[in-house]
């Protein structure tokens, strides 16, 4: 179903002319939703980079319906690293010519790989690293940002800044169920046609 349900809008709207590839570097850090805004500019810092493939559901003058696919990587120091996998659906109000934001709304995989060392006693007493390959979890986020476009023209690159608050889970259940982060990305959005 999961496999379905990031796939189907490449089998539906295979032939849309209107997509985009981006490149994002992105920090983040654990808080509750939506607090400690001004921690994502003044540290401690946990740095990412995410790829993104997006396209529009439909395109009106002021108003655009879109979705993106994401994959990424980010490091919590002393936590883990992550690899998300994920889908978001948005709204683009688009007030000016080359300004534009927008809000959206999502959820994927996310694979965390624990940053510090994982032990385990063995039968005879000592212990082992036990890290393993990492976890699986779940993923959900909302974002909202904004869109430069570098020229006037109409498929013009856009540069964006994008705030998103997501949630990981199951974390550790017997204290941390959902891990709550905010992430902040800076990135360049380029259209391109078939």
């Amino acid at each position: 179903m999961l496999l379905l349900f990031f796939f189907l809008p490449y089998c539906v709207y295979s032939q849309r002319k209107e997509k985009q590839i981006s490149l994002a570097v992105t920090n983040c850090h654990t808080a509750y939703p939506f607090a400690s805004f001004s921690k994502l500019f003044s540290g401690p810092y946990h740095p990412g980079i995410e790829l993104g493939y997006g396209f529009n559901w439909t395109t009106g003058k002021k108003h655009d319906w879109y979705q993106v696919f994401r994959l990424g990587y980010f490091y919590h120091r002393f936590v883990q690293h992550g690899i998300p996998l994920y889908t978001q659906f948005g709204y683009r109000y688009k007030p000016w010519h080359r300004v534009n934001f927008n809000v959206a709304i999502g959820a994927g995989y996310l694979h965390s790989v624990p940053a510090t060392a994982v032990l385990e006693m063995n039968g005879n007493g000592e212990y082992e690293n036990a890290k393993g390959i990492g976890r699986s979890q779940a993923l959900l986020n909302l974002s909202f940002g904004g869109r430069y476009a570098v020229n006037k023209k109409i498929d013009a690159p856009t540069i964006f800044l994008q705030y998103t608050q997501q949630l990981q889970a199951p974390f550790i259940n017997s204290y941390v169920p959902m891990l709550p982060y905010n992430t902040m990305a800076l990135g360049l959005s380029i259209p391109f046609r078939k």
